[in-house]
Parts: C-alpha cells; sequence; structure tokens
C-alpha cells in the first residue's frame, strides 16, 4: 500500500517537473489565468480534475495496473 503511494506522488512530480522544465513561461501565465478566474471557477476546476483522477485510478486499477 505505502509503495502505490509513493509510486503514484512520484509520478506526479514527475510530470510536475517536467513542465516546470520544459516550459516554465507557460506555468506563469497559467497561474495569472487561474488568479483572473472567481473562486467558485477554481474550485469547480479542482473538483473536475479530482474526478478524473479518481476515474483514471480507477480505470487503471480496473484494467490491472
Amino acid at each position: 500500500m505505502i509503495g502505490v503511494a509513493l509510486l503514484a506522488i512520484g509520478l506526479v512530480l514527475v510530470i510536475e517537473g517536467l513542465v516546470y522544465a520544459l516550459a516554465p513561461s507557460l506555468v506563469e501565465q497559467l497561474l495569472v489565468v487561474l488568479k483572473e478566474l472567481p473562486e467558485g471557477q477554481r474550485r469547480s476546476l479542482g473538483l473536475a480534475a479530482l474526478a478524473l483522477g479518481l476515474v483514471l485510478v480507477w480505470l487503471g486499477k480496473s484494467l490491472g495496473a
């Protein structure tokens, strides 16, 4: 169980690290756009990302990962 959690955290860090390494100016632009969104829309975006992540994890587990 701990191994799976470490794997998940590691994958998130790899993906985020790649984004920051390959397109740091794009990340800054994205943060400006997010700051301009109302809090309710940012919250909805976060909940949608959470739901998509849960679906992907469930799908991965269903496929035997």
